[in-house]
C-alpha cells in the first residue's frame, strides 16, 4: 500500500472516531436530557403523592382533634352539671340546717321556760310537804323521828312473823323437791367418775431383729418399700434407729394395716411388689374382719341389740378412730355407760340412753365423710338405719345443732362432756393444761374487787370471790358477763366455761 492510502485510512479513522464520539455524546446527551425529564416528571408525581398523603393524615388528625374535644366538652359539661347538682343540694342542706338550727333554737328556749316553771313548781311542792309535816305532828303530837321510829318497830315485828312463814314455806318446799335435788346430786357424782384412758398416736413402731432385714425391706432402689407404701397409703420411715422402722399416718386403720402386713412379710421372708401387694389384700380383709367382730362384741357387751349391720360396722371402726387424742371406742362405750347410769338414776328407759350413747359420735368414722357436723351426719346415719326418732335427736342434738325433743338428749350431751373434759381423757400437754388454768385465773383476778379465783372442773369452771365492801350485788351480774366476754376473745379452750362470781357478807364477833 501507498503511503497516501495510510494516510487516508487513517484520516478516515480519525473522521469515524470523531463521528463515532460526536454521535455518542449527541445520544447520551438526548438520553439524559430524557432521563432528567422522566426524573423531574417523577418527582412530581412524588411530591403530589406526599401532598396527597400528608393531607390525608391532616385531615385525620383534624377529625380525631375534634372528636377529643367533643369528648373532653362533653366532659366538662357533665362535670358542670354535677357540680351544679352539688351546689343545688349543698345550698339545699344549708337551707334545712338553718331551719333545724332555728327549730333547735325554739325548743331550747322552750325547755328553758318549762325548766324555770318545774323549779317553781317543785319549790311550791316542798312548802306544801313541810306544812302538811308541820299539820301532822302537831295533830298528832309526835315528832316524825319518833314517829319514824315508830314505824320501823311495826315493820320488824311484821318482817319477822313473814320471815318465819316464809321460812316455813321454804321447808314445805323442799321436802317436795327432795326428790329432784337427790338426783342432781346423783348426776354430779356421775361426773367425778374416773375411767381409763385410752390415747392413739400418729405414728407406730415397728421392731425388727437386724439391721438387714431393713435392707430387705427397703429392696433393690426401693422398690420394696415404695410397693408397701403404695399399697398402704402409710409412709414408712427407715432411719438410723436400732431394730425400729417407724409407720407414719393419720389413719389408726391403714397403720395397722401396714403394720400386720409387714409382721407377715418379715415372718415369711419373701419380700417383693408382688408379695407385698398379696399380704397386704389379705391384711386388710382381716382387718375389716376384726373390725365387724369388735362392733358385735361392743354392742353385746353392752346389751344393745337389733343393730343394722353397717352400723356395727362403723361402731368397729370406731377402735381404730381417736377424737383429741381419745380412742373414739372407749369413748363411746364410756358414755353409753354413763348414760345408763344417768337414765336409771332419774327414771328413765336405760337401754334407749345406752344405745344413744353408744352411737352418739358415730358420725366420725363413715367411710363417704362428707362435709357436715358428725352429730348432724350420726343423725342421718341412724334415720337411714331405721333407728327411733328419740335416738336418732339424741344423737343429732348432743352438740346442739338441732333442738333436744327428748329427755334422752340432754343425757348424753352432759356423759360427752363427762366423758371427755375431764383432765386425761383427751390428749393435753400438762404444762399447756396448768398454764390455761393459771392465766384463767390471772384474767379474773385483773379486775377489781376482786379477791379470790378458782379454775375448778378442769377449767371448765371459774369461781370469783369479791369483796362485799367493793362491789355490790347489782354490779355481780355485769362483772360476770364482763370475764366471760373477755375469756371469749383472748383466751382458747375446749368446750365451755362457767363463771360464777360469789359475793358474801361475813360478820364476826367474840364473846368474851
Amino acid at each position: 500500500m501507498s503511503v497516501w492510502n495510510i494516510i487516508a485510512i487513517i484520516i478516515a479513522f480519525i473522521v469515524g472516531g470523531l463521528l463515532t464520539w460526536i454521535i455518542t455524546r449527541v445520544l447520551l446527551k438526548s438520553r439524559r436530557e430524557k432521563m432528567l425529564r422522566e426524573a423531574e416528571m417523577e418527582t412530581e408525581v412524588m411530591k403530589k403523592n406526599k401532598l396527597l398523603e400528608v393531607k390525608e393524615k391532616f385531615i385525620q388528625l383534624k377529625a380525631d382533634l375534634e372528636k377529643q374535644v367533643t369528648a373532653r366538652n362533653a366532659k366538662i359539661q357533665s362535670a358542670e352539671a354535677k357540680l351544679k347538682q352539688r351546689e343545688t343540694a349543698f345550698t339545699q342542706r344549708q337551707e334545712e340546717l338553718q331551719r333545724k338550727n332555728t327549730e333547735v333554737d325554739a325548743i331550747k328556749e322552750n325547755l328553758a321556760t318549762q325548766l324555770v316553771v318545774i323549779e317553781k313548781k317543785q319549790q311550791d311542792l316542798e312548802k306544801i310537804h313541810q306544812r302538811e309535816v308541820e299539820q301532822l305532828e302537831t295533830i298528832s303530837g309526835l315528832s316524825a323521828k319518833d314517829a319514824k321510829e315508830r314505824l320501823i318497830e311495826s315493820l320488824k315485828d311484821e318482817a319477822k312473823s313473814d320471815a318465819s312463814s316464809y321460812i316455813n314455806e321454804i321447808i314445805e318446799e323442799a321436802k317436795m323437791t327432795a326428790n329432784m335435788e337427790a338426783k342432781k346430786i346423783v348426776v354430779h357424782t356421775i361426773q367425778r367418775v374416773a375411767t381409763e384412758t385410752a390415747i392413739e398416736n400418729s405414728v407406730t413402731v415397728f421392731p425388727i431383729e437386724s439391721d438387714e432385714m431393713k435392707g430387705r425391706i427397703i429392696g433393690r432402689e426401693g422398690r420394696n418399700i415404695r410397693a408397701l407404701e403404695g399399697a398402704t397409703g402409710i409412709e414408712i420411715i427407715v432411719d438410723d434407729t436400732p431394730e425400729a422402722i417407724v409407720l407414719s399416718g393419720f389413719d389408726p386403720v391403714r397403720r395397722e394395716i401396714a403394720r400386720l402386713a409387714l409382721h407377715q412379710l418379715v415372718q415369711d421372708g419373701r419380700i417383693h411388689p408382688a408379695r407385698i401387694e398379696e399380704v397386704v389384700g389379705k391384711v386388710r380383709k382381716q382387718v375389716e374382719e376384726e373390725i365387724i367382730e369388735t362392733g358385735k362384741r361392743t354392742a353385746i357387751d353392752l346389751g344393745v341389740h337389733g343393730l343394722h349391720p353397717d352400723l356395727i360396722r362403723l361402731i368397729g371402726k370406731m377402735k381404730y378412730r381417736s377424737s383429741y387424742g381419745q380412742n373414739l371406742l372407749q369413748h363411746a362405750r364410756e358414755t353409753a355407760n354413763l348414760c345408763a347410769t344417768m337414765a336409771s338414776e332419774l327414771g328413765l328407759n336405760p337401754k334407749k340412753a345406752r344405745r344413744a350413747g353408744l352411737l352418739h359420735d358415730i358420725g366420725k368414722v363413715p367411710d363417704d365423710e362428707p362435709e357436715l357436723p358428725h352429730a348432724i351426719l350420726g343423725m342421718k346415719l341412724c334415720e337411714k338405719y331405721k333407728e327411733k326418732p328419740d335416738i336418732c335427736n339424741a344423737v343429732g342434738a348432743h352438740h346442739d345443732e338441732i333442738e333436744m325433743q327428748t329427755m334422752i338428749a340432754p343425757i348424753v350431751q352432759v356423759c360427752d362432756a363427762i366423758s371427755g373434759a375431764r383432765p386425761g381423757a383427751r390428749r393435753e400437754i400438762v404444762e399447756a393444761y396448768i398454764k390455761r388454768l393459771n392465766d384463767l385465773e390471772q384474767l379474773a383476778m385483773s379486775y377489781p374487787g376482786v379477791i379470790n379465783t378458782y379454775a375448778i372442773q378442769a377449767g371448765r369452771e371459774l369461781r370469783v370471790i369479791v369483796g362485799a365492801d367493793k362491789i355490790n350485788d347489782k354490779d355481780v351480774e355485769s362483772l360476770s358477763n364482763e370475764i366471760a366476754k373477755k375469756i371469749q376473745d383472748e383466751m382458747t379452750y375446749p368446750g365451755q366455761v362457767k363463771i360464777t362470781v360469789i359475793r358474801e357478807t361475813r360478820a364476826v364477833s367474840y364473846a368474851k
